[in-house]
């Protein structure tokens, strides 16, 4: 596996043959490495990727997998998915064959994940991502058996404490934001449970003031520098919300005072990253407790529960399912078992 010296540049490049998908005989060249072993490594990753073989390092092996799953995901999914694994899956196994990979590698990585305190929600997580790919290597690559499947996983599935703010809340949160496109978001968020992806892609097309609804249809998000607009996470998260005047008011008002703006244009041309940012920088000034841009959808949730309306109600108005809101939030619902019981008694006595 030879490396060549480009004496006019002063880099390395490597350039050798290999045998493609068809069984035709190619040639392949990379040039531009600064270092001989890097020319080295790329040639032999690019190798194994083509052989496909169960010896093949976990790098490759990655890199097969997300080639693979590209075109399966949203884009939002994907980048969520390589953070994870880049993090904290490839840092350990980059440079082991998976072939070599035994139950104690797993357990000792796992025992990491474990003492760098990483949530029990996350642990699982993580741990799923590992299991996953070396899933993907057993169905398609050869692998005899996966060491995951010895160790068994770590963590735990169940939710994290769910944080909402109650109406006072929000009103002095929602005080203090002076500027206009930021109250407009946050109100939004927290009067029609709206995901923030959600929110970031609606265009003056998509609200009607009229009518008084807020046409859902897709989202925002960014990937690997590139502004994507996609589908909704689900079909039933493609839905029409009504919204109650005051928040038309709200909306016409910052629309009003946006030059030039298209019925095509995003109303809100912010990033998920910055929002985050700008709902810290707020709280902090209002002196309420913080809390992820994602809680203001669980605190529409909360407040329509206090409102007294019913689970399928507030999953049509949300995008999600009705299980899902009662798994999630059938804690916030008051326990009315001893008024049935009072309400049955009714019932003979009278």
């Amino acid at each position: 596996m030879p490396a060549y010296k480009d004496e006019k540049t002063g880099t390395w490049y490597c350039k050798f043959y290999y045998v493609d998908w068809t069984g035709t005989r190619r040639q392949k060249m990379k040039r531009g490495f600064k270092l001989q072993r890097e020319a080295k490594d790329w040639e032999r990753n690019f190798l194994e990727k083509q052989s496909g073989s169960p010896d093949m390092t976990f790098q490759a092996l990655y890199d097969l997998y997300l080639e693979d799953i590209r075109s399966r995901l949203k884009p939002s999914t994907l980048l969520t998915k390589e953070q994870c694994i880049e993090s904290r899956v490839l840092p350990y196994f980059k440079e082991k064959r998976i072939n070599e990979i035994s139950p104690a590698d797993v357990r000792k990585w796992q025992n990491g994940l474990i003492e760098d305190g990483l949530k029990p929600t996350t642990q699982r997580r993580v741990n799923s991502q590992l299991n996953a790919i070396l899933n993907y290597a057993i169905k398609y690559y050869g692998l005899q058996k996966n060491p995951c499947s010895v160790t068994g996983m770590i963590g735990n599935c169940k939710a994290e404490k769910m944080d909402f703010w109650t109406l006072e809340e929000f009103k002095k949160f929602i005080a203090g934001v002076d500027n206009l496109m930021h109250s407009t978001l946050f109100n939004i968020l927290y009067y029609t449970g709206l995901r923030c992806g959600e929110a970031l892609a609606l265009t003056p097309a998509d609200i009607d003031l009229e009518e008084k609804v807020i046409h859902v249809t897709k989202t925002f998000h960014r990937y690997h520098g590139q502004d994507i607009i996609t589908t909704p996470k689900t079909s039933n998260s493609i839905r029409d919300v009504p919204i109650p005047e005051f928040l038309c008011d709200h909306i016409q008002n910052y629309m009003k005072q946006i030059y030039g703006l298209e019925v095509s244009d995003r109303i809100i041309p912010l990033i998920n990253a910055s929002v985050c940012k700008i709902l810290d920088r707020f709280c902090e000034r209002a002196g309420v407790k913080r809390i992820r841009v994602h809680d203001l959808r669980h605190s529409h949730v909360s407040l329509l529960i206090d409102m007294g309306f019913p689970a399928m109600l507030i999953a049509e108005r949300i995008g999600d399912k009705v299980e899902m809101v009662n798994n999630i939030y059938g804690h916030l619902y008051p326990n009315r078992h001893d008024e049935v019981a009072d309400r049955l008694q009714a019932l003979v006595s009278n």
